[in-house]
């Protein structure tokens, strides 16, 4: 006979009660993915996280891994679209997804945590994905035309689309020092 083992109820009290939510965390780490973006105008992250709230992939937004970020045309406006970043930059969405290596099965019914609201074109790769969940943290071209086919696109592909909300309302600040970590302000 086994005998059954309980950890009495003294013990099972202290826990932190302000630790991150899932939601919390993964919008940390687009935010700091976002970080390694060498736009200077926007910096965009993304972070792709199964239905097991495993991270599969990061991304940001950025230029062709074989094209020099010295050579990159970073500029907005220019005598011609050839000459400005918009036709070469690759978004954070898209990225992460790229940058993910395992099974595309694992994509199917996942979330994806941007720090910007994706665009259309990014749109359809997420629904083609299986992507099933949006989670965005700025929406600063609310009503603009890609932006109203972005949001058509996930209604018509069932893709739930939400507003960051954290349950703590609160500031973090981050230390790469050592021993210093994350600190609430």
């Amino acid at each position: 006979m086994v005998r059954k083992f309980q950890i009495p109820k003294e013990y099972l009290k202290g826990k932190r009660e302000n630790y991150s939510s899932w939601d919390e965390c993964f919008m940390l780490h687009a935010v700091v993915a976002a970080n390694r973006s060498k736009d200077p105008s926007s910096q965009v992250g993304a972070v792709l996280v199964d239905k097991n709230n495993r991270i599969l992939s990061l991304g940001y937004n950025g230029a062709p891994n074989v094209w020099d970020d010295d050579k990159f045309p970073w500029v907005k406006e220019a005598d011609t679209a050839a000459h400005t970043k918009y036709p070469y930059v690759i978004h954070a969405e898209t990225n992460a997804m790229l940058n993910y290596k395992g099974d595309n099965k694992d994509l199917e019914g996942a979330t994806v945590y941007t720090t910007l609201y994706p665009c259309q074109n990014c749109a359809k790769f997420l629904a083609q994905a299986g992507i099933k969940r949006v989670v965005y943290l700025s929406n600063k071209y609310e009503g603009t035309e890609d932006n109203n086919a972005a949001a058509t696109c996930f209604n018509y592909c069932n893709i739930k689309c939400e507003e960051f909300s954290p349950k703590l309302q609160r500031r973090l600040t981050v230390s790469l020092l050592p021993n210093e970590g994350i600190t609430e302000v």
